[in-house]
């Protein structure tokens, strides 16, 4: 029997793959041919999607951007048995987009059937948290601050903190709440990993569970993503008819409940305390710190909040231990990171590597350059509310703190790449727009600031270049980054300041020797 697979992955799904596999399935039953169809996740290579791939004795043979009209032509061509045609990619693995990463959270995606269970475990699912039930909770917790993990949402919080805070605290209840909020533009990492590998995001959350005593968990996940609901819903009905959740995890005196929570359709919901607020069926709206989740979390208990990335990379972290993990990466940045590449560009798609890689590479080794063929010009990281990057920047290596040395931000890995047609002050001017729509208004600075900000940048763009409309505009960021409750308000002049500091002529401004010389 040969085994094809057509993804299941939104992405795929968008550009029609369930087509592809109807198709599939009709021709090879046509002419006869023993073949299973596999669902399996993306791969990430989301410029070659759908992406087929034909099980044979030298790989899994790709073929890109099919079509259900090309089917026929396929099998005509022997597709089924991994032989030549036009849309062939070749071995899907030897793809230097995808060889040349170093998956390690991301080491299943788009090789296994997303709801088997027997696929996560043969590619070492489950090691990790069958480990961490031969520990003690203070060693868990040790050894995850011993790999370097920082939360991957953007924040950058070690995550072990976090989670000996946690377990230190003294409750009767503790909770794990995992934010899939994913609202940044350009990501979709958290999707990939509910879509295309949700065991791991359920056992990294058990393992935060025994680690902490915490009991129940839930999967705060944006309501865009239908797709992730059904998935993980599935994935985690099956995890809890093996065993894994429920009064004893795996057999022993743990246990762990996990359910899904859908998002009220808010950016600011991203915001940890306000997905709190969210989560009890509340207004969205950002709560004051202190106290800190960690003491005073959900419904007043003590509360893991980690973003999707960072608990799906705790299995691997205890399936082969902390020090390989902290073995990849530079300086207190350890480990990988997904970085998501979208925008303008040629060949978008998640690349998973170590922290040190540059923006070049990513733009230019792994994305291939502009989809438009035009020079890039500027690349915003770190999703709406992350810095612009000129070209002068590009070399610096992605790492958190080489980044805030020039007032960037890793953020979640997001790159959203533009080309020389772009105008920053437009882009500039709608970051204070964005801010003004998605503030949950709690806060002065971030509710009016950012509708001043839109209206001083109009008149900017209008002509009134004048010293008193450019110093308005740092004031007001100012005020903005110094007095705003949460990242909302506080990061929002982040991309207005650097468009403003490295592309002056698209507000009307002259450049300075200095900008002039870089």
């Amino acid at each position: 029997m040969t085994r094809i697979y057509v993804p299941i992955d939104s992405a795929a799904l968008a550009l029609g793959a369930n087509a592809v596999a109807e198709a599939v399935a009709n021709e090879a039953q046509k002419r006869g041919l023993d073949v299973q169809i596999v669902r399996n996740g993306s791969r990430g290579l989301f410029y070659l999607e759908p992406l087929v791939e034909v099980e044979t004795d030298g790989g899994r043979i790709g073929y890109s951007n099919v079509e259900a009209e090309d089917v026929a032509a396929l099998f005509d061509a022997g597709f089924h048995e991994g032989r030549a045609h036009e849309k062939s990619v070749g071995v899907v693995d030897e793809i230097p987009y995808l060889k040349n990463q170093q998956r390690l959270t991301f080491a299943r995606i788009g090789i296994t059937d997303p709801l088997s269970i027997g696929d996560y475990t043969a590619l070492g699912g489950l090691q990790g948290l069958r480990n961490v039930l031969d520990m003690n909770g203070d060693a868990v917790c040790e050894a995850l601050l011993d790999s370097g993990l920082r939360g991957r949402g953007g924040a950058a919080f070690p995550a072990g903190i976090k989670w000996k805070t946690v377990r230190a605290a003294l409750a009767d209840q503790k909770y794990i709440v995992c934010n899939a909020d994913e609202g940044d533009s350009g990501t979709f990492s958290d999707r990939l990993v509910m879509e295309s590998d949700p065991y791991m995001l359920i056992e990294g959350m058990i393992i935060a569970g025994v680690a902490t005593g915490a009991t129940k968990g839930y999967i705060y996940v944006r309501s865009e993503y239908p797709h992730s609901i059904d998935t993980l819903n599935r994935a985690i009905d099956r995890a809890r008819d093996a065993g894994w959740l429920g009064a004893s995890v795996l057999g022993t005196s743990h246990a762990f409940e996990l359910y899904v929570a859908k998002g009220a359709g808010s950016y600011v919901c991203g915001e940890e305390t306000a997905l709190l607020e969210s989560l009890e069926g509340k207004r969205g709206i950002v709560r004051a710190k202190p106290p800190v989740p960690a003491l005073v979390g959900l419904y007043g208990k003590p509360t893991v909040i980690n973003n999707v990335i960072t608990l799906a990379t705790v299995p691997v972290i205890f399936a082969k231990g902390a020090a390989f993990y902290r073995d990849y990466g530079m300086g207190r940045s350890r480990g990988t990171l997904p970085f998501q590449v979208a925008g303008n560009v040629k060949q978008g798609g998640l690349v998973e590597l170590a922290f040190g890689v540059t923006l070049r590479e990513l733009i230019y080794t792994y994305g291939g350059g502009t989809a438009s063929g035009r020079p890039a010009r500027a690349v915003q990281v770190g999703g709406p509310l992350g810095t612009y990057l000129p070209e002068s920047q590009w070399d610096i290596p992605l790492d958190y703190e080489e980044y805030a040395k020039v007032g960037a931000v890793v953020g979640h890995g997001g790159l959203v790449i533009h080309d020389d047609t772009s105008n920053l002050a437009e882009l500039a001017q709608y970051a204070m727009h964005f801010c003004a729509i998605e503030s949950c208004g709690k806060c002065t600075p971030c509710r009016i600031g950012s509708t001043r900000g839109e209206e001083v940048i109009a008149k900017i763009r209008e002509g009134d270049t004048s010293v008193k409309q450019i110093t308005l505009l740092r004031e007001l960021c100012d005020t903005m980054i110094a007095g705003s409750l949460c990242a909302m308000g506080g990061m929002t002049p982040f991309p207005v300041v650097s468009a403003l500091d490295h592309f002056p002529e698209d507000f009307g401004l002259p450049r300075s020797p200095a900008q002039k010389a870089a």
